[in-house]
């Protein structure tokens, strides 16, 4: 790692969407993941995947009826489907046996998840790669105190005291609202 990684990114897509058990590298991935819809109680443990669908191709409508079939509806925690529109397609995932992992999430403690979710997300992301060494970084930051520090130029210190190398989700971008898609529309 030369370099860390500064933009802001949801956090749930990285994080949560691991979870699910859907391998990477399939056809159909979220355009984006959240933890909450408008006014849904950030306290019921939800995870919602939004897909992006395009209906001009007969082929992929059909294909993706397939994979909403063998990935999210036979899914143990899938339990909520809303048509936004004609492309857009929200899927809401029940993730309460995960609750002590999600506060530590909103948290931002994501060293703190249990040994089981960490793994689930590194096996997600493979071995190799530059996204692997980023979250690897996150779960187990004191394997990275001194790369960050010598990156940053900061007392390994300071990062110790800090914990954590990945800042908190923003739980605004962490919501879903339908404004979000007829601005995403309208661009």
């Amino acid at each position: 790692m030369k370099q860390i990684y500064k933009e802001y990114f949801q956090k749930s897509k990285v994080f949560l969407y691991p979870l699910l058990g859907i391998r990477k590298g399939i056809r159909f991935v979220p355009i984006q993941t959240y933890i909450s819809w408008d006014n849904m109680n950030l306290n019921e443990n939800k995870f919602l995947c939004l897909y992006s669908i395009d209906t001009q191709c007969e082929q992929t409508l059909k294909q993706f009826e397939v994979f909403k079939e063998l990935h999210i509806t036979c899914h143990s925690k899938y339990e909520q489907y809303h048509k936004i529109n004609n492309e857009m397609h929200l899927f809401v995932f029940n993730f309460s046996h995960l609750k002590k992992d999600l506060i530590k999430f909103k948290e931002g403690k994501y060293s703190k998840f249990t040994e089981g979710t960490k793994i689930k997300i590194l096996n997600f992301f493979g071995k190799i790669g530059t996204i692997t060494d980023y979250v690897e970084s996150y779960l187990y930051p004191e394997h990275f105190y001194e790369t960050y520090s010598e990156i940053l130029n900061i007392p390994i210190e300071i990062l110790v005291e800090v914990g954590e190398l990945c800042d908190k989700p923003d739980l605004k971008e962490e919501n879903f609202t339908k404004k979000m898609i007829e601005v995403e529309l309208f661009k």
